[in-house]
């Protein structure tokens, strides 16, 4: 029997940060969400959530989430139908924006409903998944002006709440000297066994990219991310070429089409997608599985929640990105123990909302 998709609820809410994103591309006082609820004609209702970085864009976003929903109700909730029927229809517009966030949303929730339907979890609807993926803390680190020895103490403070073995810290000071302190700080204070990432947040052009990160070589970062612009496939390759480091990228590919220029392009070494922008679960799975990226190690990037699913089911998984971003609206957020996080086996994607939270922090 067809499940039908009835009805799409959206709920804008802020949360606050405990450690307030200051990135070289610039800081994000606090996290707005959307959040999605679908609902259906036999009683299931899909759950998932859009970031959607500025207050702002709150309001256009729940105004775009109303005008697919006129697309849809009345629809097979099958995700494998819906996403690409909508893509179909919206080809001559700009998927990509609001849009593409909204398409990869309604995707994520779709997959709920799926796994609901089937009295599953999403892993398993997915494949046979693993039991756990080790997770770095993505928390903290962020730019961080004067003393870096300040910033020595926070990973400590990232490593014991998870007992993780793998932290990020971000870079792109004005200077390399304070890039070169903050990192120096922050290994010696770590220590060789735990993993250190770092990230650029695409705010160095190529030739400042190249300077940096080579000199950065010999420091035992695990991996420079973004030096360049996300889509300067070339800037990037040639970093990439040129560096011993491992060059991360991939957060901000829009589809798996871009996934697969970036690997034509050899933009990178290490890739991490975002379920929100790669346009949801589905086209996570059809990212992962191009020929190009079956050796190439896979990252996810925030949405902890549902990338847990993904990767458990992702033959060349790498490492989850830990944030508690959307924790205190989540009735069971996800936690990390022992550097790992463990596979969800309830049914569905695991986000039920904290009801009592989510009135706290609802905008108007």
């Amino acid at each position: 029997m067809a499940i039908v998709i009835s009805n799409i609820k959206t709920t804008p809410v802020l949360v606050p940060f405990r450690h307030p994103p200051v990135t070289a591309s610039g800081a994000i006082g606090e996290l707005p969400l959307v959040l999605l609820d679908v609902e259906t004609d036999v009683g299931l209702t899909g759950h998932a959530y859009l970031f959607v970085f500025l207050k702002s864009m709150l309001k256009p976003t729940m105004s775009c989430v109303a005008a697919i929903e006129e697309l849809v109700r009345g629809m097979n909730a099958d995700p494998e139908q819906v996403d690409p029927l909508l893509r179909q229809q919206l080809r001559l517009l700009d998927t990509h924006g609001i849009l593409g966030q909204v398409l990869a949303g309604l995707d994520m929730a779709l997959w709920d409903i799926r796994a609901k339907s089937e009295e599953l979890s999403l892993a398993k609807v997915l494949g046979d998944p693993k039991e756990y993926v080790k997770a770095y803390n993505s928390c903290g680190l962020w730019l961080e002006k004067g003393d870096p020895e300040k910033l020595a103490d926070q990973a400590q403070e990232l490593l014991a709440e998870g007992d993780f073995s793998a932290v990020k810290l971000r870079l792109g000071y004005e200077t390399f000297k304070e890039d070169l302190a903050a990192v120096r700080s922050v290994k010696r204070s770590c220590g060789d066994a735990i993993d250190l990432m770092s990230d650029f947040n695409q705010g160095l052009d190529c030739k400042e990219a190249l300077s940096r990160c080579q000199a950065l070589d010999g420091e035992g970062l695990y991996w420079i991310e973004e030096p360049v612009r996300y889509d300067d496939y070339h800037g990037s390759s040639a970093v990439a070429a040129a560096v011993d480091t491992p060059i991360q990228t991939g957060e901000n590919l829009l589809n798996p089409l871009e996934f697969q220029k970036a690997l034509k392009a050899k933009a990178a070494d290490f890739y991490m997608l975002d379920v929100q922008r790669i346009a949801g679960v589905s086209g996570w799975r059809a990212a992962v599985t191009l020929p190009e990226a079956e050796s190439i190690p896979v990252s996810t990037h925030l949405f902890p929640e549902i990338s847990i699913h993904l990767m458990a089911t992702t033959n060349n998984a790498d490492w989850l990105e830990y944030v508690d971003w959307a924790s205190p609206i989540i009735r069971e957020p996800t936690v990390a123990s022992g550097g790992k996080v463990q596979v969800p086996t309830t049914v569905g994607n695991g986000i039920q909302w904290n009801d009592e939270a989510v009135a706290r922090y609802q905008v108007e």
